[in-house]
């Protein structure tokens, strides 16, 4: 899934970013608060992590102005000022969680995958749909109990189109959140990954949708 970093702190960007891609996220950092707000309210992102601090425009005016243009992508805060005064002020700009700093990487990544969760209408971090189960935590699935051997770009489409079960999904759209900005594809890559999906984890799961893109149907388990 494709996430933005806003955080102009140079380390902290680089190992948290590290972290994400250890987890499977393709990460886009930026460390200014104008480009911050321009990418978030003209891109696409599964989520973004939000620090409070940036130049040039701070984190809690670019939450009020993506609110208040129609944007509702997922919004995880990061500070290093841990008021609860703050804390109030970022929740009720519209941010869908709060951490202040220093943090552990575990714990960023179990609040950014519960926002995600949230957003796509899931409570748990274990998802069944039919035989299949997605675990996002262990970054696993498993069919009729068996886990199945995935590569990295295989996990992220079959877990972005479970997490999005019952909506369909264009190709731009899985493409830009299965693929970093630096990866070569071709135009036919989506459709080829799809296939080999669709042997590992059952024909049935993924329909097409012609003209439209693809669609995991159906209810949770």
């Amino acid at each position: 899934m494709r996430v933005l970093l806003a955080e102009d702190d140079r380390r902290i960007a680089e190992d948290v970013a590290r972290g994400l891609r250890d987890s499977g996220y393709l990460v886009e950092i930026v460390g200014d608060g104008e480009e911050a707000w321009f990418r978030g309210d003209t891109e696409d992102y599964a989520a973004i992590i939000l620090d409070l601090g940036l130049p040039r425009l701070d984190g809690l005016t670019i939450l009020k102005r993506w609110r208040d243009g129609g944007r509702r992508t997922p919004v995880l805060i990061l500070t290093a000022r841990g008021s609860w005064a703050e804390r109030v002020d970022g929740i009720d700009a519209g941010a869908d969680d709060y951490l202040p700093k220093p943090f552990q990487m575990e714990e960023l990544l179990a609040r950014l995958r519960s926002i995600v969760r949230r957003s796509a209408g899931h409570a748990s971090s274990v998802i069944h749909i039919g035989e299949v189960t997605l675990d996002e935590r262990q970054m696993q699935i498993r069919v009729r109990g068996e886990q199945v051997a995935l590569s990295p770009l295989e996990y992220r489409l079959a877990s972005y189109l479970v997490l999005h079960r019952g909506r369909v999904v264009s190709q731009f759209e899985l493409s830009e959140n299965i693929y970093g900005q630096d990866d070569a594809h071709d135009s036919n890559a989506i459709e080829v990954l799809v296939g080999r999906v669709r042997r590992k984890l059952g024909t049935e799961l993924i329909e097409t949708r012609r003209g439209f893109g693809y669609i995991v149907p159906g209810e949770e388990a």
